[in-house]
């Protein structure tokens, strides 16, 4: 094997050769054997890069910084990754070295546009799948930057993922050597993933997953692509999910990529034809009949050519004897398509939900189906193992609530009320927003096992943006401190005064405000206590009065054409003075017994005399108000134009609720999926408004804020960062992904910055 040349070709390359070209070279070389259609390619081989330790004087050193590293120790596995990824990097690439993969660039064209992808000499095996663990790079043209590429797949052999992955297999690091293919980039107009066979069962049906622009949307989860299942058996189509596409991954100039939006005509309409999934299935066949083995394939497609960029043996499927009992039905028969607003899959009997009447009904297990929910709903929300809603976006209560609870749910479903019956089992895909007949098992289960667990670490990553995370019930306190937030720039009152039963007016009439006080001063006690010393900013009732029409005292709530509109917010509360006294007493017991980290944050403030209205009426309540910190949501437009105003008044932060500052800029209801379509986060409008209010607010050392759903939203939150948004509050599932898209905008912007 020491006489193994530097560069291999893939015409050149057997499965026999994984030592040389890992995993992910050694399926290419044999694809292209079989006349798979594989874009032009050549490896730099795994003795090369031991050549290239050697050669350099680093081999050594480099196997002493990982000699007893302990794997379980976070920070100082994270540390060692990085000073031996540093020490690959500090290096150049031997001369004679650096020549062989040049000449071999060169005859691939003229400054030819290449991917530059890792490939392992551990990975892709049948019993072993190190995917993801090292590093590729897209769109890399020209000599320099194809070098630096290659340099940094080597040290992504180091990577911290890497390292504990090897360990936990029980692989030796000094065994596991590092390949690089440079393979002619294809520009896809659509691309995606397949499995030959079911990744879970082995069954005989193809899955194809399928999206716009590079398979890096797709491989990534950047997006949720359209969903293909074509029966090897039948050969035929048996079931089809078209995805609402929003964005897409295309290459950016002449190095790296870039995600951008898919423009509208594009966003549901179907990626592939029937056509272009019976080829991709046919390919598929082609691998796993080669390999013997179910395959994990990338493919891309331009124009009516279809390209097959990578295939590795599916490593998740159970054993024969484990499945023995525990066959799944097919794929199971899909009774409605919605809207996949919180993660993960259940199985229970429905029970639907008319009216608050019906609430009781629900236990603990059951598969809770509504038109839309409410806060009144939300005792019965806890109890139930998935939601289902007929409307609604990812915006809606019944999406908020049960992301917050780690509650699967599906909504926009359009008529689940009417499909499903009362005590009928169904299976719900909550990441999917599909609703199965009976109990079906899916691959996902596992899946959504990990992702629950993965909300529960620990952020290890600081950030100069502070982020926070939204709360609205107090059992869900322990669940987002454990995600490691900053702070609670969101925790909403109502849910909790709703869940009570009773209106506020309910408790002054039967003299029972000390009842009152003391359960919001408690459930917001709870949620304190786990965020000890980090800011908790709470809001100020905000329930329209449809949700207290419901409730014991709510026989005389006015009847509201359009409550979202109406008599809510913080107008409510400076026309109920009694009510809006009440919250006020929870918090100064709050403040008394030594929770200066609470903050108050009134909602649906229109004009700064309402700001000033309500401080004064705290004053009056005896609160020290020039001591303690007072926000405003900016939700409403006139609220972002007048922020000068607001900060003259003596607003301490303020906080988009861009939830309902989308909908009252572009006049959608949010809740409502005939126009879902036209509810744009990013809409120009939306976004002048957000900017001009960050920066005066930043002019002024005011914090500026997000909590609403656009918080959560990684491609929002980079555009916010380098707005220059103070702090971002996003939902407990979604911190882990807002900080480290923070912390990547911030080292970005230094980047430029000193590049400059």
């Amino acid at each position: 094997m020491s006489n193994m040349p530097d560069i291999l070709w893939l015409a050149e390359i057997k499965k026999e050769d994984i030592p040389s070209v890992g995993g992910k070279g050694a399926s290419l070389g044999e694809m292209t054997s079989v006349g798979l259609p594989v874009p032009p390619a050549f490896v730099v081989t795994a003795q090369a890069f031991r050549r290239f330790l050697v050669e350099t004087g680093i081999e050594d050193e480099l196997f002493k910084k990982l000699e007893g590293v302990d794997v379980e120790d976070s920070d100082v596995l994270e540390t060692t990754a990085q000073r031996v990824m540093k020490l690959v990097m500090s290096v150049k690439i031997p001369k004679k070295l650096e020549e062989n993969i040049l000449l071999s660039y060169k005859k691939m064209g003229d400054n030819e546009v290449v991917a530059v992808r890792s490939s392992a000499t551990a990975e892709d095996l049948p019993d072993a799948s190190f995917a993801g663990q090292q590093e590729t790079y897209l769109n890399i043209r020209g000599d320099e930057d194809l070098l630096v590429a290659i340099q940094k797949c080597w040290a992504s052999l180091y990577g911290a993922r890497a390292i504990y992955y090897r360990a936990k297999q029980g692989f030796d690091d000094r065994s596991v050597d590092i390949a690089v293919v440079v393979q002619k980039l294809v520009y896809s107009e659509k691309a995606g993933v397949m499995f030959s066979s079911h990744p879970v069962t082995g069954e005989s049906s193809t899955i194809i997953e399928a999206s716009w622009g590079l398979g890096e949307a797709v491989v990534s989860g950047a997006v949720s692509p359209d969903n293909y299942v074509f029966d090897q058996n039948s050969k035929h189509i048996v079931d089809r999910y078209i995805a609402n596409k929003i964005v897409e991954i295309v290459p950016d100039g002449s190095k790296g990529t870039k995600e951008v939006e898919v423009s509208k005509e594009r966003q549901n309409a179907t990626v592939l034809s029937d056509n272009e999934i019976i080829k991709l299935a046919k390919f598929a066949k082609i691998a796993e009949d080669h390999y013997e083995n179910p395959q994990d394939i990338e493919w891309s497609i331009v124009g009516d050519t279809i390209y097959i960029l990578q295939s590795r043996p599916i490593t998740t499927i159970t054993s024969k004897t484990s499945k023995k009992g525990k066959d799944v039905h097919g794929e199971g028969n899909i009774l409605l398509e919605g809207q996949g607003a919180s993660p993960g899959i259940a199985t229970g009997a429905v029970v639907i939900v008319h009216s608050v009447k019906d609430l009781s009904k629900v236990k603990d297990g059951n598969i809770m189906v509504a038109k839309m929910t409410n806060p009144d709903m939300v005792p019965a929300m806890r109890k139930a193992a998935a939601i289902i809603t007929d409307e609604g976006g990812m915006t809606c209560h019944a999406a908020i609530v049960s992301r917050e609870l780690g509650t699967p749910a599906a909504v926009g479903t359009k008529k689940a009320t009417q499909i499903l019956k009362d005590g009928q089992i169904v299976t719900i895909d909550g990441e999917k927003g599909l609703v199965f007949e009976g109990d079906v098992k899916r691959a996902e289960e596992p899946q959504a096992q990990q992702v629950a667990g993965f909300i529960s670490a620990p952020a290890q990553i600081i950030t100069a943006t502070s982020i926070k995370v939204n709360v609205s019930l107090p059992e869900a306190a322990k669940r987002a401190a454990a995600t490691g937030a900053d702070g609670v720039g969101l925790l909403r009152i109502e849910h909790l005064i709703l869940g009570l039963g009773k209106t506020p007016n309910w408790y002054i009439i039967n003299k029972k405000e000390d009842e009152f006080i003391n359960e919001l001063y408690s459930g917001i006690k709870t949620v304190m206590d786990e965020f000890n010393g980090k800011p908790v900013w709470v809001r100020t009732l905000d329930a329209p009065t449809d949700e207290f029409r419901n409730m014991k005292g709510g026989e005389d709530e006015p009847e509201e054409h359009n409550p979202m509109l109406g008599w809510r917010g913080i107008r409510r509360d400076l026309q109920s003075k009694s009510q809006f006294r009440l919250q006020v007493e929870a918090f100064k017991k709050l403040w008394n017994e030594g929770y200066d980290n609470l903050g108050i944050m009134f909602p649906l403030v229109g004009h700064p005399d309402e700001f000033v209205a309500a401080k004064g009426m705290m004053k009056e309540f005896g609160v020290d108000v020039e001591n303690k910190t007072l926000g405003i949501m900016v939700e409403i437009p006139s609220s972002a134009i007048l922020i000068d105003d607001f900060i003259s008044a003596g607003i301490n932060f303020a906080s988009f609720g861009t939830n309902d500052l989308i909908q009252y800029t572009l006049a959608i209801d949010r809740n409502n999926q005939n126009v879902a379509d036209m509810y744009r986060p990013k809409h120009p409008a939306v976004l002048k408004l957000i900017e001009y209010a960050i920066k005066r607010c930043r002019k002024a050392g005011v914090e500026c804020s997000i909590c609403g759903q656009a918080g959560s939203d990684p491609e929002m939150v980079k555009w916010l960062v380098e707005t220059g948004i103070a702090s971002v509050s996003a939902n407990i599932d979604a911190v882990q992904k807002i900080r480290e898209t923070a912390a990547r905008t911030e080292k970005k912007i230094i980047l430029d910055a000193a590049r400059k």
